[in-house]
């Protein structure tokens, strides 16, 4: 029996709503990084930032509690594969960093992108498991 069948129907579904949640937050480092002066953002900015990192990190260990023991080994090979291709990002970051590093406010957004990769990469397997459960 394939161990993404014991998932409950919405695992997918909480999946994807955790994968758009990570991405629309990828958007507060990179704005922070772009901007020179953070105070010109208003109030909200920082409350959404804070609030929508609270509601991923939820979402990521709620898959990956959920997925706990039920990552198969093709779920293995596939996170495998997609790490060999995420680890370029980190040479795309030294890239961007030597030409565009004048231009990004690195205190600003480098530790948003840092927990966000630890995410990705901590919570993939979990994620991939959640994602290919059958919708019942």
């Amino acid at each position: 029996m394939n161990n993404s069948a014991k998932l409950p129907s919405w695992s997918r579904p909480l999946a994807i709503v955790t994968a758009v949640v990570f991405f629309i937050s990828w958007g507060f480092p990179v704005a922070g990084g772009l901007t020179k002066n953070t105070a010109e953002f208003s109030k909200w900015w920082g409350i959404l930032d804070v609030g929508l990192a609270f509601v991923l990190v939820i979402l990521a260990f709620v898959i990956i509690s959920l997925t706990h023991n039920k990552v198969d080994k093709q779920v293995e090979n596939t996170a495998y594969r997609a790490y060999r291709v995420l680890i370029h990002a980190i040479l795309a970051m030294i890239v961007i960093f030597f030409l565009f590093g004048n231009h990004i406010t690195w205190i600003n957004c480098i530790t948003g992108f840092g927990w966000r990769a630890w995410l990705l990469l901590y919570g993939l397997p979990a994620w991939l498991t959640a994602v290919k459960s059958p919708i019942a």
